[in-house]
C-alpha cells in the first residue's frame, strides 16, 4: 500500500508541475515504457523517440488523469503515442506513393518504412514554397479531399488540383535528383 501512497503523492506532485516528481515518474515508468515500444517496433531509435514522445505527451495530460490505476492510463497514452506514430508513417507512405504514381517508381523503395526515404522526402517537402508545401500536406497528412482543401483555401478546385500536380510532380524531380 505504500507504493500506491508514494505513486498518489508523485502524480500530484506531477499535476503540481514539479519537475522531480516528473522525473521519478520517469525513472519508474521508463524501462517498462521502452520495452512496450521497443516490442512493438523492433528498433532502438523509433522506441527512444517515442518514449520520449510519451513523457512530453504525460507532461501535457497528467491533469486528465483521475484514477484509479495509474498504469492502464499511462499505457493507454502510451498506445496514442504508437497510434500517431502509425498514422504519421502511413501519410508518409501516402505521399511517396503519390510520388510514385507521378513516375518516381525506380528511385522510391516503400514498403520498409525507411528512415532515410522519410528524411529525404521531408527535407525535399521543405523546399516547396509554402503554398504548395500547404496543399500536399493537407492532401496527405491532414487527408482532406481536394473539395475540403479548396473550400478551405477559398480558391476553385482546380487550382488546388494543379497546385497539388505541380507540386508531386515538383517532388518528384527533387526526389530523383
Amino acid at each position: 500500500m505504500a507504493r500506491n501512497d508514494q505513486l498518489r503523492r508523485i502524480i500530484t506532485g506531477c499535476k503540481n508541475g514539479d519537475p522531480e516528481c516528473f522525473s521519478r515518474l520517469i525513472d519508474i515508468y521508463s524501462s517498462r515504457c521502452y520495452g512496450y515500444f521497443y516490442r512493438l517496433t523492433g528498433n532502438k531509435d523509433i522506441s527512444d523517440e517515442l518514449l520520449s514522445r510519451l513523457f512530453a505527451k504525460l507532461v501535457e495530460k497528467v491533469d486528465s488523469y483521475k484514477g484509479p490505476c495509474f498504469e492502464s492510463w499511462l499505457f493507454k497514452v502510451a498506445s496514442n503515442v504508437f497510434n500517431d506514430y502509425l498514422r504519421a508513417k502511413k501519410r508518409q507512405q501516402q505521399i511517396i506513393e503519390a510520388v510514385q504514381q507521378e513516375g518516381l517508381t525506380e528511385t522510391v523503395k516503400p514498403p520498409r518504412y525507411d528512415n532515410e526515404v522519410f528524411d529525404k522526402l521531408q527535407s525535399q517537402l521543405a523546399k516547396l514554397d509554402a503554398d504548395t508545401q500547404e496543399v500536399i500536406m493537407l492532401r496527405f497528412y491532414s487527408q482532406l479531399s481536394f473539395k475540403d482543401i479548396a473550400e478551405l483555401r477559398g480558391e476553385p478546385i482546380g487550382t488546388t488540383l494543379s497546385k497539388a500536380h505541380r507540386g508531386l510532380k515538383k517532388l518528384k524531380d527533387l526526389m530523383s535528383s
